[in-house]
């Protein structure tokens, strides 16, 4: 197993997420905790130390399970992280008493590392807000040594990454974030590596196989990786692209079975990072992937054009996404920040815009697409 050094730490450069656990009958509420328990067992047993869960996976049932299955180990083997669930605005006046039920949930006493969870654009108005004491209750923890590291999540903007920064950036210690070769570009996760960086702040990687979704590519695209590296399986490339990006400390995979974990295991004996030459190959495969997506370039001359004043420029970034995961949660969740005079069913398809588009999108006909996908 591959170790990064943090702070005085030496963690696992895989670590095992805990949303995606083997579950019973396809009911992702209820955890095989036996399975679960053989699968951190073999973790433990090849070097893995890294252990992340959260207040919302497995409704409601990750942290019980994880708490579980550690329980059988000596608290300084391992390092367990969760997070507040501010994805759930309700939850925001409840730090003191959902981080106490984390706790009792976990079996432990302290937390190694613990996250503001989902900073983005439907939160962050309430992270930034004092009058729910979530940042000054964090705080107090780490001073009581019951947090000893403490970071955020974010699937939200650069520019909501900045805010979140600006306030608090000079006490986070990490930040995890939604990044592989595909969202390299397309989430624009380059982008907030560079931002962390100004912050002097360590990467974490979720969603390094983006969901599965590149455990197995098109034929075409198949071909050409195996060209390259004949013995490198499929998945593996993600995780080689990883291994490439010098920002990246922990890198966390949500495994459902022993399989998975065994061959990303096997992964991370070694590190091999990629080539220029591979490297490029690879983000040309992740460029070929998105062809389907419109080729909006953000030039805004549209925006001038809307008579409804529509910022159809996120708006499109938000369709493509969508479109391309299949739907999900992202666009959801990013919509809900924006007035609902502004969301995409409030397109009249005059179709103005489209007439200044340099890249002609059909741009009426993507809003009344989006607009039916979100119902």
């Amino acid at each position: 197993m591959i170790y990064k050094e943090f702070s005085d730490l030496k963690l696992s450069a895989l670590g095992m997420g805990a949303m995606r656990l083997p579950v019973v009958d396809g009911d992702d509420g209820r955890i095989d905790e036996a399975a679960a328990e053989k699968m951190v067992d073999y973790a433990m047993k090849q070097g893995v130390n890294y252990y992340d869960t959260a207040w919302g996976y497995h409704n409601g049932n990750s942290e019980l399970a994880m708490g579980k299955a550690l329980s059988r180990y000596p608290r300084e083997s391992f390092y367990l992280a969760t997070k507040f669930p501010g994805y759930d605005l309700s939850n925001m006046d409840k730090v003191e008493e959902i981080f106490e039920k984390q706790l009792e949930k976990c079996q432990v006493d302290y937390f190694d590392f613990y996250l503001f969870h989902n900073v983005c654009e439907m939160n962050i108005d309430a992270y930034l807000e004092e009058s729910h004491g979530i940042y000054r209750y964090l705080m107090e923890q780490k001073k009581n040594g019951r947090i000893r590291h403490l970071g955020f999540s974010a699937h939200g903007s650069v520019e909501v990454m900045k805010r979140f920064l600006e306030a608090y950036g000079k006490d986070m210690e990490f930040c995890q974030i939604q990044m592989n070769y595909l969202d390299w570009s397309f989430q624009n996760a380059k982008g907030k590596v560079e931002l962390l960086e100004e912050y002097h702040i360590p990467v974490w990687v979720m969603e390094p196989l983006r969901g599965g979704r590149l455990a197995k590519l098109p034929e075409q695209a198949e071909e050409t990786l195996k060209a390259i590296r004949p013995k490198e399986k499929i998945p593996a490339w993600a995780f080689r692209f990883l291994q490439s990006v010098p920002q990246v400390t922990v890198v966390l995979s949500g495994m459902s079975d022993m399989e998975q974990l065994q061959e990303n295991i096997r992964t991370f004996e070694t590190e091999e990072p990629l080539k220029q030459e591979e490297m490029d190959t690879l983000l040309s495969v992740a460029d070929g992937m998105l062809n389907g997506t419109l080729p909006c370039t953000a030039c805004r001359y549209c925006v001038s054009h809307c008579p409804r004043d529509l910022d159809i420029p996120a708006l499109l970034e938000l369709y493509n996404e969508h479109n391309f995961t299949g739907g999900g949660f992202i666009a959801p969740m990013a919509l809900m920040a924006v007035p609902k005079e502004k969301h995409p069913d409030s397109c009249i398809g005059c179709r103005s815009c489209e007439a200044v588009c340099p890249q002609q999108i059909k741009i009426s006909e993507a809003m009344k697409d989006f607009a039916g996908k979100l119902k």
